[in-house]
């Protein structure tokens, strides 16, 4: 089955090595290339030729947004490019934003009816990246699957997204067999590492594994280190990834909102923030996992 796939695209270094990244994981994929633009797009350097060239402030706002629309779609084009030579059958979108476009490319990836988000991540950490990253942002709000893929990766973890495993991190919580469903989903010619990670909590639930195909599910049990819950818990995660060459990192998320996020932690941003894999953050609401919407 093809996987639809919405990628965020800026024309940045991250953003088009997640495209190549995306490639190699979901082969042969349709591909929705957004290009979110925020008037005034222009160049500083072309608003200042496009004001001298006209006479009144409308006709230089209509000129910038003109100049700006046609940009946006020129760099689209330039995703499109780079989508179609990994092997994607993609298609541009461009869509005028007013800021705030990680929430718009969450709620683009609504309407398009995507299987999955891909944006780059730049490589922010800390407070930095929760209050600044458009990645973040959509993680927070988007109601499919988020993949966010960092930027660089080492050579072997680049050569990991060719047929590496796929990593499920697994607590036996709803946000947790909702990771485990879409992962099979998406990556069904793929092994599934389940980790279970003791952080000092009950753990019976994380034991029952029965939404697992034994048939392809191979079970870890991590310790989790010290400190705070969330980031022991992800080192450990992250660990279990770079020692079995997975190829994405797959974990639940328990739907807090930003400031609860950035309050309490929790071990899917944590994740997203300190493994150097490709993450795949499923939200515990995905409208995939009704069986009336098969994938």
């Amino acid at each position: 089955m093809v996987v639809r796939v919405l990628v965020g695209y800026d024309g940045s270094p991250a953003a088009s090595f997640a495209i190549d990244a995306g490639a190699r994981l979901f082969p042969h994929a349709h591909a929705w290339v957004a290009q979110l633009w925020t008037p005034p797009f222009a160049s500083t350097a072309l608003r200042h030729r496009l004001w001298r060239g006209t006479s009144h402030v409308d006709e230089f706002v209509a000129a910038a947004e003109r100049e700006g629309e046609r940009e946006a779609g020129r760099m689209a084009a330039v995703g499109v490019t780079l989508a179609r030579a990994g092997g994607w059958d993609a298609e541009p979108v461009v869509v005028r934003s007013y800021s705030g476009e990680g929430v718009q490319l969450a709620e683009l990836a609504e309407k398009m009816d995507a299987d999955v988000v891909m944006v780059g991540s730049r490589g922010l950490g800390g407070a930095q990246a929760v209050l600044g990253s458009v990645s973040d942002m959509v993680v927070h709000y988007a109601t499919r699957p988020v993949l966010v893929v960092p930027h660089p990766l080492l050579s072997d973890e680049y050569a990991a997204l060719a047929g590496g495993p796929v990593l499920v991190g697994y607590d036996g919580t709803p946000g947790a067999q909702a990771a485990l469903a879409v992962a099979g989903r998406l990556f069904p010619t793929r092994g599934l590492l389940l980790a279970t990670v003791d952080d000092g909590r009950a753990t019976q639930d994380a034991a029952d594994a029965s939404a697992a195909d034994e048939a392809t599910v191979t079970r870890v049990h991590l310790p989790a280190g010290r400190g705070a819950p969330g980031r022991s818990v992800a080192g450990a995660l992250a660990g279990c990834a770079r020692n079995h060459d997975a190829a994405v990192l797959v974990v639940g998320s328990r739907g807090r909102s930003a400031v609860e996020e950035i309050l309490l932690g929790s071990v899917a941003m944590a994740t997203l923030h300190h493994a150097y894999r490709p993450v795949l953050v499923v939200p515990p609401n995905d409208r995939k996992l009704d069986p009336a919407h098969p994938f």
